[in-house]
């Protein structure tokens, strides 16, 4: 969420440095508007344009893709734009170096201008914005459900060396039964262990033991 709305941010502010870039000058003072979209393709001429025949036309499309895809959470969309307007630009210069002979940066107001600066700079600042955003994700991303079980049927069991997970959200639970028989009842019994056939009790005159006390041997009644 945060890195989409970065994203978005940076991706409209480079939009709106290239919708900016063609209402300042591009080269020897001459203004971005001032160059029709047909001079990219068939060379620069001296020929005035109108504003919405211009070089401003491809970047008003970008910025309009950049809302687009700000609004989609796209990546590919915005990252789009961010090739339009630099393909533009780039266009723009060669067929302007074809023009005069050279492109150059000089102090006296001549060469390229700070019109191209902006261009470029929001033509990079679109494809920054498509790179930080992280675009859109599935609705169903938090509780995916197992593809191959149809819908409607029971969850299978799970194998008995893992944690049992409750289903849907296969978070750990309590363990559960996984046989179909009834659990064994557990013998309530808590005494010696039963001797085995044959096997006399201790202290059964069958075992040849004398079973009466020898420390509280039994008395004589009294005489009558």
């Amino acid at each position: 969420m945060i890195r989409n709305l970065l994203g978005s941010l940076v991706a409209l502010a480079g939009a709106a440095s290239a919708v900016l870039s063609p209402f300042r000058p591009w080269y020897d003072g001459r203004l971005g508007r001032d160059y029709r979209v047909r001079d990219l393709f068939e060379g620069i001429t001296l020929t005035e344009s109108g504003v919405l025949v211009s070089i401003l036309l491809p970047f008003l499309a970008a910025a309009a893709l950049v809302v687009l895809g700000a609004v989609l959470r796209s990546r590919l969309v915005t990252a789009f734009a961010g090739v339009v307007v630099l393909g533009f630009t780039v266009l723009w210069m060669v067929r302007q170096g074809q023009a005069a002979g050279s492109l150059a940066v000089s102090g006296d107001g001549s060469g390229l201008r700070v019109g191209v600066v902006n261009a470029l700079a929001g033509g990079v600042l679109m494809l920054i914005g498509a790179a930080l955003m992280r675009g859109r994700r599935s609705r169903g991303a938090g509780r995916e459900r197992r593809r191959d079980q149809p819908s409607g049927e029971p969850f299978a069991v799970p194998p008995a060396d893992q944690v049992d997970m409750w289903p849907p959200t296969r978070e750990p639970g309590m363990s559960v039964q996984t046989s179909p028989w009834p659990e064994p009842e557990v013998d309530p019994y808590t005494g010696p262990a039963p001797q085995a056939p044959g096997n006399p009790h201790p202290g059964d005159p069958a075992a040849g033991e004398d079973p009466r006390d020898p420390v509280h041997p039994p008395h004589r009644p009294p005489p009558t």
